[in-house]
């Protein structure tokens, strides 16, 4: 015959209590945040949970976030793409699913961006060195930007989408810096609602995407669209968004300094150079935010009025800070009012580029 004695009973009572505690629900929005791929990330969910569902979620989220790191980083040499990089030359490669479809995006915003956009510019991005322990002592001389130059190009990449391969024509190091981190928010995204979650906002380093509503019920979710300018953040816009995603590209918050001269870490591939013109930041609104990614990133290159225009020919929401005197311009494309409403972007104060280009 069992015998309960009291140590047991109190053993009890301390995992049912825990249990309970668990499984209670925690208040809405919940956030769960942490750092990945040298930035951060913060998801704030607003369908209901408990500590326990909220626990497993992350873990889901942070698997989601390996995978990408282990397919798309430059900074593992065990990743799939420096596989890719390492890989005989003109020779066909297998890869994911996942890469393939990046790869493919990348491709597809360089051909329509006339060479803006460059996934093979990452022996520029080598040679100019923008991390913060490795800014170049002094600028690259005109020979040697000519010889990195005739190495890179999207015609030195191949990608067989259907066939799910690729392979390198010349030896390039394809970077997807400037596309992997939005595909990750659409994977983080694409996540949360494979467990049926309805109202979150994803935040990948800035990238994001937004299901539902930050109440859980008819309230949009918010984001701002900071002035882009040094020192503290603050936002110039702020955006109501549902169901969209959004990236934005500057040149303000990453540079150094040489001989008095500024030089921003967004390359033109197409010459070599750190960007060098009034457009300071472009955030697109796109239902993907690979797409957005890559999108915005092209159309900071090509500058206000080239981008402008290759905005509204592809019919992208589209919002561009562009520097003027000691302050700024907003302008915005005719799809960026389709999407938000004219009386909205009335009430935000941003002049539409509709029909007419930019004054240069």
């Amino acid at each position: 015959m069992s015998v309960w004695r009291p140590q047991w009973l109190l053993l009890l009572i301390l995992i049912m209590a825990g249990c309970s505690e668990r499984d209670r629900p925690l208040e809405s929005p919940v956030t769960l945040e942490g750092e990945t791929f040298g930035t951060f990330y913060q998801v704030s969910i607003a369908d209901s949970l408990t500590r326990r569902e909220a626990d497993e979620l992350e873990s889901g989220i942070l698997a989601e976030l390996e995978a990408v790191d282990a397919a798309m980083s430059t900074w593992r040499e065990d990743s799939e793409l420096m596989a890719f990089n390492e890989a005989p030359l003109g020779k066909w490669q297998p890869l994911s699913d996942e890469l393939i479809e990046v790869l493919a995006i990348g491709q597809s915003v360089a051909e329509a961006s006339g060479g803006a956009f460059d996934m093979t510019i990452g022996g520029l991005v080598n040679l100019w060195s923008f991390g913060p322990e490795a800014r170049p002592r002094e600028v690259p001389d005109d020979a040697t930007l000519a010889a990195r130059l005739a190495e890179i190009g999207p015609d030195s990449l191949e990608v067989d989408a259907r066939a799910g391969k690729a392979r390198r024509l010349r030896d390039v190091f394809v970077d997807l810096s400037a596309v992997a981190k939005g595909h990750a928010t659409d994977r983080v995204a694409a996540y949360l609602t494979q467990q049926e979650l309805d109202h979150y906002l994803v935040n990948l380093g800035g990238e994001l995407k937004v299901a539902g509503h930050r109440d859980g019920e008819s309230a949009p979710w918010r984001i701002g669209v900071e002035i882009p300018r040094d020192g503290p953040q603050a936002a110039r816009h702020v955006l109501p968004l549902e169901d969209i995603a959004v990236a934005t590209s500057g040149d303000y918050r990453n540079y150094f300094e040489h001989d008095g001269q500024r030089y921003s870490h967004t390359l033109d591939p197409r010459n070599g150079r750190p960007i060098d013109h009034r457009l300071a930041s472009v955030t697109v609104i796109h239902p993907s935010d690979a797409w957005a990614d890559a999108w915005a990133t092209a159309l900071l290159v090509l500058g206000e009025q080239a981008g402008m225009a290759l905005a509204r020919e592809q019919s992208l929401a589209v919002l561009m800070l562009v520097r003027q005197g000691e302050g700024w311009m907003s302008l915005a494309s005719p799809a960026f009012v389709d999407h938000f409403g004219r009386e909205a972007v009335d009430a935000l104060g941003v002049t539409v580029v509709d029909g007419v280009e930019a004054d240069a």
